[in-house]
């Protein structure tokens, strides 16, 4: 790390510089540096790689907030290339080079034929209850994908032929225009980049090499996921183009609502009815969990609206770091209808509470009172002209 040179100085940017301006000033800095332009010359080829190694910590959000924070520290082991070797560059930054403002053979130029590439992801839905999101499940899911063509064996030609090279680009799936030194490269109009053509096209598919099918799978979900959590399942997805990997399947989680508990991150939440007496009594009364009702004590004097946190009861996290708890919230409930009996008792218990006022009662009634004293007269003074 002694020694090196901060990559903003490297590419000649400002440390709040966009990612466009960051590749903007890389790109010229390769065109100035490139080893076609400067043959045998090691200090061109040293600014080159110093600029490639500066360019793929600034446009990278991660590296670059690192290198931010921690300068060279930061970042040191951390790019995904050593850029030991000028072919080095090439490799990491194919897409400039090769595939995009300079061309094949300047600089670039390194490989031959169509590019391989990563087949696109697929997704689907899982919808599980609160319970099983908790305790986590296997389920088989369903879902479309492209596979081989059985009848031309991926190939797209009918049977008994073959996709043949294609003339104009000469099978590479690139063509290249050279103006001066500067040489542009773009994907072949003729073969739209697969380097062949398909002459008589397989009926099965029609000549795309693949047809949709349905496939399953069997897929684990793990404990305490919530929705719109995504589970992969790797290699799942449609086929790769010229020999590139899979992509993969995404089972997107949806949690149906349960009838008594919420869910808040960890935590779970529910509201239990009680009774007045039970409030002022206690009482032991059934809540739900999501192992089923469960016996909770309620204290004497409990209140409307005060909340009981049962610790350990709530949702596991998803990667094993605990469980969240419930949260139990009260709620009183004044009867709509009294038997004579009932009404008599409460009366005697109003009188009882008149005669023995609580200080805080009387504190609120007494204020009350006296604000509404102070602002008698306002507004009745007379107007003077």
């Amino acid at each position: 790390m002694v020694g090196q040179r901060d990559f903003y100085e490297v590419l000649g940017v400002e440390r709040r510089a966009t990612a466009a301006q960051i590749t903007d000033a890389y790109r010229k800095l390769a065109i100035r540096f490139h080893p076609d332009k400067n043959p045998g010359n090691p200090e061109a080829a040293a600014s080159f790689k110093e600029a490639a190694r500066a360019y793929e910590v600034l446009s990278d959000t991660d590296l670059r907030a690192r290198y931010d924070r921690f300068g060279h520290a930061g970042v040191e082991g951390g790019g995904r290339h050593d850029f030991n070797d000028i072919s080095d560059v090439f490799e990491a930054f194919g897409d400039l080079f090769g595939g995009g403002i300079f061309g094949e053979a300047f600089g670039g130029g390194r490989r031959r034929g169509p590019r391989a590439r990563k087949g696109r992801d697929v997704f689907c839905q899982v919808r599980l209850s609160l319970v099983e999101a908790a305790r986590g499940t296997n389920r088989t899911i369903t879902f479309g994908r492209h596979e081989p063509c059985t009848a031309c064996d991926g190939s797209g030609a009918k049977s008994g032929t073959k996709p043949q090279p294609c003339d104009y680009c000469g099978g590479q799936g690139q063509v290249i225009q050279q103006a001066g030194v500067f040489r542009l490269q773009t994907t072949c109009p003729a073969c739209r980049g697969a380097g062949a053509v398909i002459r008589e096209k397989c009926t099965g598919c029609g000549g795309e090499g693949f047809t949709e099918e349905q496939v399953e799978r069997r897929v684990t979900i793990p404990a305490g996921v919530d929705s719109d959590v995504r589970v992969r399942l790797a290699g799942e997805g449609e086929p790769g183009g010229n020999g590139g990997p899979p992509g993969d399947c995404y089972c997107v989680i949806e949690i149906e609502a349960h009838p008594f508990l919420t869910r808040e991150g960890r935590d779970l939440h529910c509201e239990i009815p009680v009774t007045f007496s039970q409030a002022a009594l206690g009482a032991t009364i059934d809540v739900p969990t999501l192992d089923g009702p469960r016996p909770l004590e309620i204290a004497r004097g409990t209140q409307a609206g005060d909340v009981i946190r049962v610790r350990g009861l709530g949702m596991p996290e998803v990667r094993g770091r605990g469980v969240g708890d419930l949260h139990v919230h009260v709620h009183v409930e004044v009867p709509k209808t009294l038997s004579p009996k009932a009404e008599s008792l409460l009366r005697e218990l109003a009188a009882e509470e008149h005669a023995a006022v609580s200080p805080k009662r009387s504190s609120f009634f007494s204020r009350l009172a006296e604000y509404f004293q102070g602002r008698e007269g306002e507004g009745t003074e007379e107007v003077k002209e």
